[in-house]
């Protein structure tokens, strides 16, 4: 079925008239109204109900619009994606939840006025979850925390944001040292499961300091609350929105690095480069570095401790 007499079809039901629809799409009335002619032969069924100067859709026609623009959608979409040089389509981008509430509204903004045409559609989860997705091509790019390992030759990366490690404590307990806090209030730790909740316990092991731990959660927002009731302490990145927090002498030791991970050799490097050159207006001083391979992003750093 020709996706082109579909599209005809829906300007008619859209437009009212064969002659409406037909202007629009730059063609004929009599091509048109063939083109019409050909999808009831295909389905079988009377699509338009002509009168003089009208053209309205039958009951069938109405349940199968729908269907048909979908198929018009995805038929439009197909072209964008074989088309590498044009930086066009949907792009699937994974976020954290602190990038994804911070920086992902100017993001979208700014890769909206560098490709009108390329589609943001955001995926949020964990870092380990959202890396699993982008090695299994699920995604086009992610940004998450730093994996605590080497990066395979097929992925780069580059650096965003330096995030030293911080502690929040309840307002009672100011002038207690980090050992001190947590003598005096649980831990309510940043899931040591997470790549950047591995940085804050490798922090308590570094220092010797075994607290008692009420609850792990790898949601920086809702520990931030805990903490604010007064119930416990924690370590924590110093994220875009972190309120008031403590210094550690050697918190940048123990930073947390937001990176972007994309593909080296991207199936449409243009949608890349448009990614990139949002990346750059939001965060102005993560630098060139060298000569951009075909995805526009430098390679790797050293792994994260």
């Amino acid at each position: 079925m020709d996706t082109r007499f579909l599209e005809s079809l829906i300007a008619v039901a859209e437009q009212g008239s064969i002659v409406a629809a037909a202007r629009a799409q730059g063609l004929t009335p009599a091509a048109v109204s063939q083109r019409i002619q050909v999808l009831e032969r295909d389905l079988g069924a009377a699509l338009l109900t002509r009168r003089a100067n009208a053209a309205l859709p039958t009951r069938a026609c109405r349940d199968l619009l729908p269907a048909m623009r979908q198929l018009v959608a995805q038929a439009r979409a197909l072209e964008l994606e074989a088309r590498p040089d044009t930086a066009a389509g949907i792009f699937r981008l994974g976020a954290i939840s602190t990038v994804l509430t911070a920086f992902v509204p100017d993001l979208l903004h700014r890769l909206h006025a560098a490709a009108p045409a390329l589609e943001l559609r955001i995926e949020p989860g964990s870092s380990a979850a959202l890396y699993e997705a982008l090695t299994q091509g699920a995604l086009d790019a992610a940004l998450i925390v730093e994996p605590p390992f080497a990066l395979p030759p097929d992925l780069v990366s580059l650096t965003l944001r330096r995030e030293p490690l911080r502690l929040l404590a309840p307002e009672g307990l100011a002038g207690h040292d980090v050992a001190g806090v947590f003598a005096a209030v649980p831990l309510i730790a940043y899931d040591p499961r997470s790549w950047g909740g591995q940085i804050a316990g490798r922090y308590l092991s570094d220092h010797a300091i075994a607290p008692e731990t009420l609850c792990e959660l790898d949601a920086l927002e809702a520990i931030s609350k805990l903490v604010a009731r007064g119930i416990g302490a924690a370590l924590v990145p110093d994220w875009a929105e972190l309120g008031t927090s403590r210094a550690l002498p050697d918190g940048d030791l123990y930073a947390r690095k937001i990176v972007a991970v994309a593909p080296r050799l991207p199936a449409r490097p243009a949608c890349l480069r448009a990614f990139r050159t949002a990346l750059r207006a939001v965060w102005p001083d993560i630098g060139d570095g060298l000569p951009p391979p075909i995805p526009a992003f430098s390679r790797a750093g050293p792994p994260a401790r």
